[in-house]
């Protein structure tokens, strides 16, 4: 067994005492909310929501997920960490962490993920067939350990769309890109990525909803086919202001994992 103890990246230290650093600020400026707004996550599915978190408002995802990807290979990653900060009403900030990762194939290999920052821009409401819409661009910040860091930023983006089909049924979709650099013979590349997805949503109850969702990412400058996938999961509104989810995924295609399975809570401050 190998175990990585590099030195724990000073972003992923900072994470988790967000609640607690930021919370007097969110009170003092949502104290005057007597109605709080509806909770709407970007988790456990891969479709990033259109919605931002409200001003004065700041909402933490977090949970873990379990990939076999077949051949012996799997990967279990805990506790995957967003937190998103409403700063305006069409403004969000985004600070993420892949958290422990372990990698088992023969031997297990551990070690933390690298983070990301990132904002979320909402444009505007749904009107007709025109879906709400909102752009969301990151970066990836090399603050893992070796064995888990691709060692350079790499950007990314997608615009979220959305639709109301019912009052029970809504659609939503992304399409984005993705850049990540990976090591090579010669020393490192940084290969492209479209990203793609697209997700049913349904109201069963006024506490439970379920999802179904296909997505996937197809190489721009590199060989090798698309990684696509389908999933579907459960999510459970356990309080106005904390949600719990439960999702299972298998992949139609060689380059995806065979199955996976993810499940974790979020909640927003002030309540």
């Amino acid at each position: 067994m190998h175990t990585y103890q590099g030195r724990r990246p000073a972003l992923s230290r900072i994470i988790p005492f967000l609640p607690g650093i930021l919370c007097t600020i969110c009170a003092v400026s949502a104290q005057e909310r007597t109605d709080p707004p509806e909770l709407i996550t970007d988790r456990p599915d891969q479709t990033e929501s259109s919605s931002v978190v409200p001003r004065g408002y700041f909402q933490i995802e977090t949970g873990f997920t379990y990939s076999d990807e077949g051949s012996a290979s799997r990967t279990l990653e805990y506790p995957g960490t967003l937190v998103r900060i409403g700063l305006t009403e069409r403004l969000e900030l985004r600070l993420g962490t892949q958290g422990f990762v372990s990698e088992f194939e023969g031997d297990e290999t551990t070690g933390y993920g690298d983070s990301e920052i990132g904002t979320k821009i909402y444009f505007w409401q749904e009107e007709g067939w025109k879906p709400e819409t909102a752009l969301l661009a990151s970066a990836s910040i090399p603050t893992g350990n070796d064995a888990f860091s691709t060692g350079r930023v790499d950007p990314s983006f997608r615009f979220a769309f959305s639709h109301t089909l019912s009052e029970t049924v809504s659609l939503g979709y992304n399409i984005g890109a993705a850049w990540e650099t990976v090591p090579t013979a010669s020393g490192h590349s940084t290969l492209a990525k479209l990203q793609y997805t697209l997700v049913t949503g349904f109201a069963l109850t006024d506490r439970i909803g379920a999802f179904a969702e296909f997505f996937g990412d197809s190489p721009l400058n590199a060989g090798g086919g698309s990684a696509l996938s389908i999933d579907g999961g459960f999510t459970y509104l356990l309080r106005p202001n904390v949600q719990l989810d439960l999702a299972v995924g298998v992949g139609i295609t060689d380059e995806a994992p065979d199955w996976f399975l993810t499940s974790g809570v979020s909640f927003r401050l002030p309540r």
